[in-house]
Parts: C-alpha cells; sequence; structure tokens
C-alpha cells in the first residue's frame, strides 16, 4: 500500500468518524487524518480476530469500516481524556 492511498483512508476514516459523533471536534484536516491513521491502526488491530485466512495486512471492503469504528474509539478516548482535565489556578 502506498503512502498516499495510507494518507487517503486515513483522512476519509476520521472525517466519518467525525461526523458520526456527536458533539464539537475541534480538529483541523492534519488532526483529522492523524485520528483516522490512528483510527486504522486500531480497526486493522481489531478485524484481525474476524480474519482467519491469515492475510493480516491486504486491502479489503472492511477495512475502511474498521478504520472508521477504530477511529471512533480513538476519538471516544481522547474525549474523555479531555474532559477530565480541569485547570487549576
Amino acid at each position: 500500500m502506498s503512502i498516499i492511498a495510507f494518507l487517503v483512508i486515513g483522512l476519509l476514516a476520521g472525517l466519518i468518524a467525525r461526523a458520526l459523533l456527536p458533539g464539537n471536534q475541534s480538529m483541523g484536516l492534519i488532526a483529522t487524518t492523524l485520528l483516522g491513521i490512528a483510527g486504522s491502526f486500531v480497526g486493522g488491530f481489531i478485524g484481525t480476530f474476524f480474519n482467519s485466512d491469515g492475510r493480516r495486512w491486504d486491502l479489503h471492503p472492511s477495512g475502511l469500516i474498521f478504520s472508521v469504528i477504530g477511529a471512533m474509539l480513538v476519538l471516544l478516548l481522547v474525549s474523555m481524556a479531555g474532559r477530565n482535565r480541569r485547570v487549576r489556578v
């Protein structure tokens, strides 16, 4: 897989995850792409549990679905971690 395809899939996964989750996620284009890339890794890890043919790194249609699910999980974890932070003066 080329780097450009990896970035495009990461951007798509990040955009879809941000659209599906309610709330205000103040992220730029680069942060959304990084969210999608992290989601691709998390989704790929989840997807290996359902893949029994031994090919772990191939592209398949469910890859984008698991990337979006992984990006949603990462976004939820980031929002929960950010919610607990308070500025003490």
